[in-house]
């Protein structure tokens, strides 16, 4: 059975200043973490270091998948697990996913089930983009199973098929990243596997602060994302699609009383529209919230 020293945990934060602490103090000790900070310092870069972690600070945000593939690549481990900054380990979660590696050698990914504050599972139970392959049932499964997607919030994955696959796409700013590498990663390099057994405590939507210039920003590249995502594993009209979809976000009730839900919404019929003409034409003006 693999040391749980060679697994590296890679977690890529902005203004995280709120929950990275709680991810910090939950992970054993000897355990090696590279923190990538795209935000500006607010204050957890000396707590990162203090506490071991390899802090990298890019010359501009460089979205979630740009991160993950810099932090990787500087990490040291045989596993890579990535994990959103507003995750928490369990005093177990190492050792389930290490007996898992030694049940499904060959694997190309691993993905625990998360949990909320309240105790609440959830899990990820089909891809957002393949709507073609079968979701998982809502009822979270019992034992290890394969699956074709996993959460981008709580993923290992073993160096040698995150290379295989070159990691991340880097054209893909923010959202949908697990999708796309979950079916690369299943297409090229491996079964995926759901593990009950190993459970991991994910507040979910608290990374970052919000605000409706956050949301803007956010739906702009949820949008982008999704059709740019759609394009390239040739799901069905992928920029009609992602259009319909940021408009009935946008005229939905909530929007009326939200302007961070208006904003959102604005974003992402903007994000999907600038797609309409290329998939690999990033908006280099757009850095951060």
């Amino acid at each position: 059975m693999p040391n749980p020293v060679e697994i590296s945990i890679v977690t890529v934060a902005y203004n995280s200043a709120e929950v990275l602490p709680g991810l910090l103090e939950s992970i054993p000790p000897g355990i090696e973490v590279v923190l990538v900070d795209n935000g500006p310092d607010d204050g957890m870069r000396d707590l990162a270091q203090s506490r071991g972690a390899t802090v990298i600070v890019p010359e501009a945000n460089l979205g979630f998948g740009r991160g993950c593939n810099l932090g990787a690549a500087r990490a040291r481990g045989t596993y890579l697990f990535f994990l959103n900054p507003d995750a928490r380990l369990r005093p177990d979660t190492l050792d389930q996913l290490t007996a898992a590696i030694d049940r499904h050698p060959d694997a190309a990914g691993f993905g625990p089930l998360q949990e909320d504050e309240t105790g609440r599972c959830f899990f990820k139970r089909r891809s957002r983009i393949r709507r073609d392959i079968p979701a998982l049932p809502g009822m979270a499964p019992r034992v290890d199973t394969r699956v074709t997607v996993l959460s981008g919030a709580a993923l290992l994955v073993p160096r040698r098929a995150f290379e295989k696959v070159q990691g991340f796409d880097p054209e893909i700013f923010l959202f949908y990243e697990d999708d796309d590498i979950s079916l690369r990663l299943s297409a090229q390099a491996g079964p995926l596997w759901l593990i009950p057994t190993t459970r991991v405590i994910h507040i979910g939507g608290a990374s970052s602060p919000a605000s409706p210039r956050a949301a803007r920003f956010k739906g702009y590249h949820w949008g982008r994302s999704r059709v740019y995502v759609s394009r390239k594993h040739q799901a069905p009209r992928p920029l009609l699609r992602g259009l319909s979809n940021a408009l009935n976000f946008l005229l939905s009730p909530r929007s009326l009383y939200s302007a961070t839900h208006r904003s959102e919404g604005l974003g992402r019929l903007a994000g999907a529209w600038s797609q309409r003409r290329s998939d690999n034409s990033p908006d280099s003006t757009i850095n951060g919230p």
